[in-house]
């Protein structure tokens, strides 16, 4: 898995590790954008990473671009020569799936769906082989999933489902975008869900919402702790079932600021985790729902 570089007009360098999707290119990805910013390297100004690549911002008045380049290629293989271990994040994330709010938003956009007749969580659970909604809900919330990116519009976590290749969830978007989707909609396009942090156009299949905001400018919400994005890079959520009253209890919880998610602390082991999905999976949720 050689990485491919190209430079993006004159101040950034794309490093793209892999052209697919997989655990290992965005383990590759996350540890150089982290060896990269320690280095401290005069020139760069900032590291960006993504799902599988990762983009390099820098000053061409103060480090030549191949001088930039053959650095860069230093820090990943250092980065490369690591252990791929993170210590990250698990967090608990309450969803009331097949809502009232997205369901009213899907039926006015059918025409733009692939099967008008059906609810886009009755045409996920169609594609994976799924006999109802309530299986493909529980195939989704089963499993843990990792925060690949952040960004796209500020604050979506996009996320990769921690099952092997053949066991992932895969819905395609929309024919054509939708106009409009709701708030803190949990959506999914390809082999990606993602958490809509505002209002707005999007294309993603609906599945349910999250009563939790994960982007706030006015820093209003303490468990952020000071950040206007919740989501970082590595973080590991797990979706949680809610009907309405609990969406309803946690909503207005988080009004007064009295929400706090649960969230533990974890190492993650890629090499031990590709071992044994299913089990170091469900070590993780003990983890998290450990006293």
């Amino acid at each position: 898995m050689e990485t491919r570089f190209s430079f993006g007009g004159d101040e950034h360098l794309l490093c793209e590790c892999s052209e697919d999707m997989s655990f290992e290119a965005f383990f590759k990805a996350i540890n150089s954008v982290e060896v990269i910013r320690k280095s401290n390297t005069k020139g760069i100004l900032e590291v960006c990473g993504g799902n599988a690549a990762y983009l390099v911002k820098f000053d061409p008045d103060l480090v030549h671009p191949d001088q930039l380049l053959e650095t860069v290629k230093d820090l990943e293989l250092k980065a490369s020569s690591r252990t791929p271990v993170i210590r990250t994040r698990i967090i608990e994330v309450p969803v009331y799936y097949d809502d009232p709010w997205t369901k009213k938003t899907m039926h006015v956009f059918r025409d733009r769906h692939q099967e008008p007749s059906m609810t886009d969580l009755e045409y996920a659970a169609k594609l994976n082989g799924l006999a109802t909604v309530k299986d493909f809900i529980s195939m989704h919330h089963n499993s843990p999933w990792f925060v690949s990116q952040v960004g796209f519009v500020c604050g979506v976590p996009w996320l990769y489902q921690l099952a092997s290749q053949e066991n992932q969830i895969e819905v395609p978007k929309y024919v054509r975008p939708r106009t409009d989707t709701p708030r803190h909609t949990i959506g999914h396009g390809g082999c990606f869900a993602a958490i809509y942090a505002v209002r707005g156009a999007g294309g993603y299949q609906m599945f349910g919402i999250t009563p939790m905001p994960i982007f706030e400018p006015e820093n209003k919400f303490s468990y952020f702790n000071g950040e206007m994005v919740f989501s970082k890079p590595g973080d590991i959520f797990k979706f949680k079932p809610i009907e309405e009253d609990e969406f309803k209890e946690i909503e207005l919880a988080v009004g007064k600021d009295n929400f706090e998610p649960l969230i533990k602390q974890v190492e993650f082991n890629l090499d031990d985790f590709l071992k044994d999905i299913d089990g170091y999976n469900r070590n993780l949720v003990k983890e998290l729902y450990a006293n």
